[in-house]
């Protein structure tokens, strides 16, 4: 007789599998009132996200995909780092520093999911960016070019007769030149004593503003400037040009900073970004740019997945005409397992691209590989003239130290690809080791499962 745990086992299974698909239909519960808590239990679920609220712990997840550049569309930028001002001797660390910073840059310029690769060729020193469903292309690729300088400047005359504006949006028009009769002194502060610089408002105009946090040394300097110059003008200038040229009012000794002017929030924001990355240690030049528009993204996509569906189906109708009932069996438990991957691919989350995709189907056929061998073990034990249930049963564990040294060697080869690899290369080892395991958990227990309800006795 079947345990009823059993059973209990496979309508988990199940159910949990239907849940995952994401029903196109949202559920929503809230304020429910349970003899078990005291506040109320709100829910919701949708294909897109999760919300479950307890009292004071709430979980708020977001689960869709993550699309790369050549299935969302975006921009591809190649840059050449420009090393004739380096010593040869530090051009490597250089280079690495390089990458750093315009992977800061991208990140806080808030890019789902960037590609960033380094590529060193015979004499140059190239840097490969890839921002997948990027809008606004012109100001991302401004911002990773920028040098973000901070300096600030003391001591000289002012022009007279002329006022000390602040700049317009956008445009820093007053260079020190401009802004003094004779050359101000460059202090000892510089943007390496910046510790953190953000976006803050003004209290009485409402206006966006930088904020600079300074670090220790940093304050200690900005305090002695503020202590030489009071009742003057200091500039704050970055890369040559005036952003401000406040009046020191006071000493101020806690280390913090304001740069005002008639600035719009994204570019404070912008200006904030670029004093937080840093500086790059030598310029970039972009030498090739290439968009992939949405429309030939979405084909992409459309293709992929016309692939795998047709993959999928093309092994259900084998393991059936081959296997009969326990084909269908299997089969419903790869159903099961792609949408376990799929599902994990949305929690993480991974970027899909077509190389991933490609390493998800793989991944499909290895499952299918491990169902194959427990089955032929199977139909030995039944040619030995075992009962079913002990043919099952041996099947198991005796197809079991095949499937686990297969997938192990898999997996190493994934951590190798991954490991030395980049971009796409990363991308599809990561899809195919999920898979992997995620497979082996399918074809021990899912697939066990399964068969022990619908074909035969406790396995």
């Amino acid at each position: 007789m079947k345990s009823p745990k059993l059973f209990t086992a496979v309508l988990f299974i199940l159910a949990l599998a239907l849940f995952l698909i994401n029903l196109p239909f949202p559920l929503q519960f809230k304020n429910i009132k349970t003899p078990f808590s005291k506040k109320p239990i709100t829910f919701s679920f949708n294909p897109q996200k999760i919300d479950i609220g307890l009292g004071i712990l709430r979980i708020k997840k977001e689960f869709a995909y993550r699309l790369g550049l050549d299935l969302q569309g975006g921009t591809r930028l190649i840059y050449q780092v420009d090393m004739k001002n380096v010593p040869a001797k530090d051009r490597d660390t250089a280079f690495e520093s390089a990458r750093n910073v315009i992977e800061r840059r991208i990140n806080f310029f808030g890019v789902t999911e960037p590609t960033i690769q380094a590529l060193k060729l015979p004499g140059e020193y190239r840097i490969i960016v890839e921002l997948p469903g990027a809008a606004d292309i012109s100001s991302a690729a401004d911002l990773i070019g920028r040098t973000a300088q901070l300096s600030f400047w003391e001591g000289g005359e002012i022009k007279k007769g002329e006022e000390v504006a602040t700049p317009p949006a956008g445009m820093y028009p007053y260079g020190l030149a401009e802004l003094y009769k004779n050359k101000p002194l460059k202090t000892s502060l510089t943007g390496k004593d910046l510790k953190k610089a953000s976006v803050v408002f003004g209290s009485q105009d409402g206006k966006p503003q930088v904020q600079l946090d300074f670090t220790g040394l940093g304050s200690k300097y900005f305090s002695e400037i503020t202590k030489r110059n009071v009742g003057k003008q200091v500039s704050i200038v970055l890369d040559n040009f005036v952003v401000s040229a406040p009046v020191v009012q006071q000493a101020i000794l806690s280390g913090n900073a304001v740069i005002s002017g008639n600035f719009t929030t994204p570019i404070a924001k912008n200006l904030a970004i670029q004093l937080n990355a840093g500086a790059l240690p030598a310029p970039l030049h972009i030498i090739g740019q290439t968009t992939v528009g949405p429309s030939l993204g979405i084909e992409s996509l459309k293709k992929s997945l016309l692939g795998g569906i047709l993959g999928l189906l093309s092994i259900v109708v084998f393991m059936s005409v081959l296997y009969k009932k326990e084909g269908v069996i299997a089969s419903l438990a790869l159903f099961i397992y792609t949408v376990f991957v799929l599902f994990i691919f949305k929690a993480i989350p991974i970027t899909l691209t077509l190389a991933g995709v490609a390493g998800f189907i793989l991944s499909i056929g290895m499952a299918v590989d491990a169902n194959i061998l427990i089955f032929e073990r199977m139909r030995e034990e039944l040619r030995a003239g075992k009962s079913k249930n002990v043919a099952a049963r041996l099947g198991f564990s005796r197809a079991w130290s095949s499937i686990r040294d297969s997938n192990i060697s898999s997996l190493i080869t994934c951590f190798i690809l991954f490991y030395f690899g980049s971009g796409i290369i990363r991308g599809f080892a990561l899809t195919l080791a999920i898979g992997i395991l995620v497979s082996m958990f399918s074809a021990i227990v899912v697939t066990r499962s399964l068969l022990s309800v619908f074909d035969t006795e406790k396995i």
